[in-house]
């Protein structure tokens, strides 16, 4: 920790919002119930819920049942006071999230319309969003901005594309997808955007891999640490992301699977993305994934050897990375909104490759299945209002 005294303005506002995310994360609390699990004093708490019920946030929403004293007034944040929208940009899509205070996905859509980098696209990109937005009824006063999810490497400013093979564009600026949009937008990397919306309602978190199995194959690191009074307190989640020194932190794609192997799109050869990306699989079912899933439960026997493959080949992966990083690894991505009925044989094929483990539990299946980068995205605004409070 650093030795730099901490001011008693920014212990006033550590502790408004550890409340306010207290209250934020479970449908009714008391006060003693506060200052018991957050170690702060009863006034303190008195003092900070006054001032977030002044602010809208919070509200009294009744008392629980007597257990022989004063009944204890329940608490309840205003989950409604504010929402915010997360825009996902695919090769071939374009996915909406409407989510408000409660980090949970409220609306959501899916829209074909092919990426091209043209004002078109990016004017219709936004009439989209703008339409999804109206038809919901926010008015400006409660809307916080919109997040917006990218495949592809962004630069350590967050200001431009460095590069993306899903896109087919390098070095152009954010403003592109923002110029038509008449309110505040962040930028996120996608898989980054997905890791986001798997841990954030997650109470004990862990270490974690995410690695998004889509259309092309990349991931997110993400690193457990415990927010602690000093310089470097940590309240967003993009703190816990490990994004390396060149911001391409968690390219799993382009780990090598298979030395001098299939072609990758990037040039060599090999790599992970061309034999596990969704269109490793899509293909065999005219670029439709659901269909290949649809006819592989139907018992389609061409098709379960090729899955069966597919399923070996991402252990060798998975087994690298749980060496590498030891921790829990999650699979997403177009890929991982159907992985669940096939965990189990997953890590069986996992844990024969394991030096030091005998089951692969260390394996999961994502929690959102859908659109959860444009989530994760959307949260980008959401945690930067709850900072603040």
């Amino acid at each position: 920790m650093s030795g730099k005294r901490v001011s008693n303005m920014e212990i006033k506002r550590i502790n408004r919002n550890r409340i306010f995310r207290y209250v934020n994360n479970n449908d009714r609390v008391s006060k003693p119930d506060i200052s018991v699990e957050l170690g702060i004093s009863m006034p303190t708490v008195l003092q900070n819920i006054n001032e977030l019920i002044e602010k809208g946030l919070v509200q009294e929403v009744g008392e629980f049942k007597s257990t022989g004293g004063r009944k204890a007034v329940a608490i309840a944040s205003i989950k409604d006071a504010y929402y915010a929208l997360g825009i996902d940009i695919t090769q071939n899509h374009i996915g909406l999230v409407l989510t408000n205070l409660s980090g949970e996905v409220l609306r959501h859509r899916r829209i074909y319309y092919p990426y091209t980098h043209s004002k078109e696209y990016y004017k219709e990109m936004a009439n989209i969003a703008l339409g999804f937005l109206k038809k919901e009824g926010i008015s400006d006063n409660e809307f916080l901005g919109a997040g917006i999810s990218i495949p592809g490497i962004i630069d350590d400013k967050k200001e431009r594309i460095a590069y993306s093979h899903a896109l087919s564009v390098s070095d152009i600026d954010y403003d592109n997808f923002s110029e038509f949009i008449p309110y505040k937008c962040v930028f996120i990397n996608d898989a980054n955007a997905a890791s986001i919306a798997e841990m954030y309602h997650i109470e004990n978190r862990f270490n974690a891999v995410y690695l998004s199995l889509s259309n092309s194959v990349g991931g997110a690191i993400i690193e457990e640490r415990r927010p602690y009074l000093g310089d470097n307190i940590i309240n967003n989640m993009n703190d816990l992301l490990y994004l390396g020194d060149n911001w391409r932190g968690g390219e799993f794609g382009h780990m090598t699977l298979i030395p001098d192997g299939k072609q990758c799109y990037c040039g060599k050869k090999g790599c992970f993305d061309a034999y596990c990306s969704a269109k490793a699989l899509a293909k065999y079912t005219d670029g439709k994934l659901e269909e290949f899933f649809k006819k592989l439960e139907k018992g389609d026997e061409k098709l379960y050897q090729i899955w069966d493959e597919y399923l070996s080949l991402l252990a060798i992966e998975v087994n690298n990375l749980r060496m590498v990083f030891d921790c829990t690894i999650i699979i997403g991505g177009y890929v991982g909104s159907f992985i669940e009925p096939y965990i189990s044989k997953l890590r069986e094929k996992a844990a024969k490759l394991n030096t030091f483990e005998s089951d692969g539990s260390y394996l999961k299946p994502c929690l959102y299945p859908i659109e959860a980068s444009a989530l994760g995205a959307a949260l980008q605004q959401v945690e930067s209002y709850i900072c603040k409070v």
